[in-house]
């Protein structure tokens, strides 16, 4: 939040000084004011107007309490007083506000200024009692106007307006993979019109929680690089989740933080609402005797390291009938309560050419000459491709989407390799 906004400009015969400030004796107070500056000017003022050497850079800095944002402008010119105008508008924040946004607010400020002088002399010119004429009213409507609406558009003169907004800032999204599964926390299809990017359009309709980055680009028939940059926009801005692949083959686990979901009775409707069939089931049974909360939560606690998600379904398959198993697991990874448990592979020992090449030998003997031939070129690009990902730092699911095979056929391929060997965690 804005506490204040004042313009400063170096005096020729005071030195820095405070012109116009908002609200009034919040950063110079007059000498008959009781009320306590948010800052000394004087021990800052070379900050706000400083040396030339200093000017056209956005400066901040921080007292106890608050962050001063300012960018100074210099103007060279015989017309003026010792051939020079320095001057500056300051923006003072909070100490716990983010100032990032802030910053583009100022450079643009400054900017805005340093035209309107170099055209009119509107700064220089200014014979305003202190906190009066236009300088000031732009200072007022300014500070109001961020505070209250985060934009503002103030009339400068018949040909100058000042157009401003404040966009929030938000962490760097996190790191996108092609097994990543993007999950939409709003309707997209309600942001969207006719000139978004045509990326963005051909995306949307494949993300639905079940497809991947690289099975979106596949189906939306567009370039990997478009749709990951296209799905890094709409993270930044919180538009979606990352999922992992969804499997029966996968294992979940719960965290510390099923606690929370055991005492939180909201989370537990809301739980019953999104995970259950709408029908109630498949069978008689489930619909006369609906899911409850209890189910849930001896749900949750029944998964545990080491059981697949098949395993974990067919035992509590009377249960697990009223409910959408690919729903029940998301809203435990969404709400952090359950954890994926990833399967690496590691090479025991190193698969070597020669190690290769003795196994396609052996291999060769009994085969026709032309059958042979046909088994190096099928099987040896195999055995090259899979050996990158047995250092134990690729999952499972970054090795089907690169390799494009299943689970079951991956682990075929590593019982073939033999002497690897397969970890969760």
């Amino acid at each position: 939040m804005i506490k204040a906004v004042f313009f400063s400009a170096f005096h020729t015969t005071e030195g820095p000084k405070v012109l116009h400030q908002v609200p009034a004796d919040s950063i110079s107070p007059s000498s008959t004011s009781t009320q306590i500056p948010l800052l000394h000017f004087p021990s800052v003022s070379s900050y706000i107007v400083p040396r030339p050497e200093f000017c056209s850079r956005l400066i901040t800095f921080c007292t106890p309490a608050h962050r001063v944002l300012s960018h100074p402008v210099c103007l060279l010119s015989s017309s003026y007083p010792r051939n020079a105008y320095t001057f500056s508008i300051a923006l003072v924040l909070d100490i716990s506000t983010p100032f990032a946004s802030y910053a583009t607010v100022t450079l643009k400020l400054a900017s805005l200024l340093r035209t309107l002088e170099e055209q009119s002399r509107f700064l220089s010119r200014d014979t305003s009692p202190p906190n009066t004429g236009k300088i000031y009213a732009l200072c007022e409507i300014l500070l109001e106007d961020l505070n209250n609406y985060c934009e503002s558009m103030i009339p400068i003169d018949d040909s100058n307006t000042l157009n401003i907004k404040l966009f929030p800032t938000y962490p760097p999204p996190p790191p996108l993979y092609p097994y990543h599964v993007p999950l939409s926390t709003v309707h997209l299809d309600s942001l969207t019109d006719a000139n978004w990017d045509l990326t963005m359009l051909k995306v949307l309709p494949y993300i639905d929680g079940i497809n991947s980055v690289k099975q979106i680009s596949l189906l939306a028939d567009a370039d990997y690089k478009l749709v990951r940059k296209a799905i890094e926009h709409l993270l930044y801005y919180g538009c979606l989740l990352l999922l992992d692949i969804f499997s029966f083959s996968a294992i979940y686990a719960p965290t510390a933080e099923l606690a929370s979901f055991i005492q939180d009775t909201e989370m537990q409707e809301e739980c019953v609402s999104y995970v259950a069939l709408p029908s109630g089931g498949n069978s008689e049974t489930s619909r006369q005797d609906p899911i409850t909360a209890f189910h849930l939560v001896e749900l949750y606690l029944s998964l545990k390291q080491g059981q697949p998600v098949k395993s974990f379904y067919i035992e509590h398959s009377e249960t697990m009938d009223k409910i959408d198993v690919r729903r029940f697991i998301t809203f435990g990874v969404i709400k952090g309560f359950l954890y994926r448990v990833h399967k690496y592979a590691i090479a025991t020992s190193r698969i070597s050419q020669r190690k290769r090449d003795h196994k396609l030998k052996i291999r060769r003997k009994d085969l026709p000459p032309m059958a042979a031939e046909a088994r190096d070129h099928e099987t040896d690009p195999d055995l090259a491709e899979i050996e990158k990902f047995l250092d134990g730092t690729h999952c499972f699911d970054e090795i089907c989407t690169e390799l494009m095979i299943s689970e079951q056929e991956l682990v075929g391929r590593l019982k073939a390799l033999g002497d690897v060997q397969t970890i969760c965690r």
